[in-house]
């Protein structure tokens, strides 16, 4: 596998860059943030994933290893190839996806042209642990709130609270402030619900 390439950018296009390794151009679909930093002339380095397919061999290139680990992840779920992943990449960032799939937003998921209600449910499902445990240097910081959230909220329904009034009771209290543990969430979350019977 392929999975860095460095050298002399020879051109950039709407939706690739060519890349001379070693007297060699190497085409590489990006998205539009990771091309808008290369430079015609310039050397770059990029992450690269090669996806093989019967009739063609396509490298796709990111910014970072963290962009390319989520690019793989993303295409374990059925419904989703390279060209989804790479889309998804393109409308959010790593930490805004790492966040909304923990969190189970599937209002930010279904942002992505291409991905449903249903498609974007199935990716929190099958996604959710994953990408807690790759846990990026930056991961922590988004998925504990989010890990918890998602706790908090389905304690409050199997209280039989509805799912709707749980989430929002819970976005309340965690607006309030950090330091949360999920038995001092659940008490104030109770409390916000108790006034509004």
């Amino acid at each position: 596998m392929i999975s860095s390439v460095r050298g002399e950018v020879l051109s950039v296009g709407l939706d690739h860059v060519v890349v001379e390794v070693g007297g060699v151009g190497f085409a590489v679909q990006a998205t539009p943030a990771t091309l808008a930093t290369l430079r015609r002339g310039e050397e770059a380095r990029l992450h690269t994933a090669l996806v093989v397919r019967e009739d063609s061999l396509t490298l796709f290139g990111f910014a970072d290893a963290d962009a390319r680990e989520l690019f793989g992840l993303l295409q374990t779920v059925s419904g989703i190839g390279p060209r989804l992943a790479l889309a998804t990449l393109a409308v959010l960032d790593p930490g805004k996806l790492r966040a909304a799939l923990v969190e189970g937003n599937i209002t930010v998921l279904t942002s992505v042209p291409g991905i449903g209600r249903k498609g974007a449910e199935r990716l929190t499902l099958e996604l959710r642990d994953k990408v807690t445990a790759l846990g990026s240097g930056d991961a922590p910081a988004v998925t504990a709130p989010g890990a918890l959230r998602a706790e908090v909220v389905e304690a409050l329904a199997g209280l039989g609270f509805p799912a709707k009034q749980a989430e929002l009771a819970v976005d309340k209290v965690l607006a309030d402030g950090d330091g949360h543990t999920t038995a001092s969430v659940l008490r104030a979350a109770l409390a916000t619900l108790g006034r509004k019977r």
